[in-house]
């Protein structure tokens, strides 16, 4: 039976957005949005600023009432202010990008803030194995006043994690954490939240925040569902400039459609010629920026090229 009721959660959704809009004033900033989600999927939902992502994160959690249509955790609706005095569903946890921690208490003490005091050894352990998981051991004893904004941005992530929520929204996660320490908070986060079979919605601007952990993308356009499919085909097959856009520096050029740059190579002769305008260097390539008729065009070489040169192009899509 317990089999039975793990694989029915595994495989049916738990998450129900369904054909929601809200709008601040007259002028609607999420529009007749629909989507679901499995228990322990990660999805991502990218898009320009002003695109409605935060607007989204906070109706999901019911910091605003809908205009229209519902959301559902568990065929249960999860409701706005007008409904609730204070928003708190214990099943789910919101990192916004105020992260409202207590400065004047430790480290350890913000992340276990809302663990039972009933058993202090379990508790500390796992605040032990929170602190590890975004690498602020070193940290532990140190009030949070005296953090800098990303080291304060890995307390909120591991406080929204400590009661292992159900579901968990984050809004640009990683925004104030530098590089030195992103890339692997990022591996131990979503790992830890497959692990334990949370499920994450994520809004971010940064394909390095999602792409290698993301189940699946929405993209939002001026508070419209434009797109909604798996990493790897939005990447394959952009179904627009601003989905490429995300993904990197990307060419339109007629009759070929969307080209990203390393889709263009250096060749001895073709009928696609360009003249290097400016070379950009990327650490393992270079960014060439050259003119192609009248058109800007990106592609990618081993090494920089002359200005002025001229140069013959390919399209290699393998």
């Amino acid at each position: 039976m317990a089999f039975f009721m793990l694989f029915l959660s595994s495989n049916f959704s738990m998450l129900n957005v369904q054909n929601i809009s809200f709008g601040y004033h007259k002028d609607r900033v999420v529009k007749n949005i629909n989507f679901s989600a499995l228990a322990g999927e990660n999805i991502s939902i990218i898009g320009e600023s002003g695109s409605g992502k935060s607007s989204l994160l906070k109706l999901l959690y019911g910091e605003y009432d809908l205009d229209e249509g519902s959301i559902l955790w568990k065929n249960k609706p999860i409701l706005g202010p007008n409904h609730n005095l204070v928003v708190d569903y214990p099943f789910m946890k919101y990192v916004s990008q105020e992260f409202n921690l207590m400065p004047f208490i430790t480290v350890e003490e913000n992340i276990g803030k809302f663990l039972s005091n009933f058993y202090p050894k379990e508790k500390q352990k796992r605040i032990n194995e929170l602190i590890d998981v975004v690498e602020l051991t070193e940290f532990a004893k140190i009030k949070v006043k005296y953090l800098s904004g990303g080291q304060k941005q890995r307390v909120a992530l591991a406080r929204a994690i400590a009661l292992e929520p159900e579901i968990i929204l984050l809004d640009e996660p990683f925004s104030h954490i530098d590089n030195f320490k992103k890339q692997s908070l990022r591996r131990n986060l979503f790992k830890y939240l497959k692990e334990t079979n949370i499920t994450c919605i994520v809004a971010t601007h940064d394909k390095n925040d999602v792409l290698p952990f993301s189940d699946r993308m929405i993209v939002l356009h001026k508070g419209e569902l434009i797109a909604n499919d798996k990493p790897k085909e939005l990447y394959n097959n952009p179904i627009s400039p601003l989905v490429a856009s995300f993904f990197g520096e990307f060419n339109t050029i007629q009759p070929y459609g969307i080209l990203y740059a390393h889709q263009l190579q250096v060749v001895d002769d073709s009928k696609i010629k360009a003249i290097v305008k400016q070379n950009y260097y990327n650490g393992n390539h270079y960014l060439i920026e050259a003119l192609l008729s009248d058109n800007i065009v990106f592609f990618e070489t081993s090494h920089s090229l002359e200005i002025g040169q001229k140069v013959c192009l390919k399209i290699d899509k393998t």
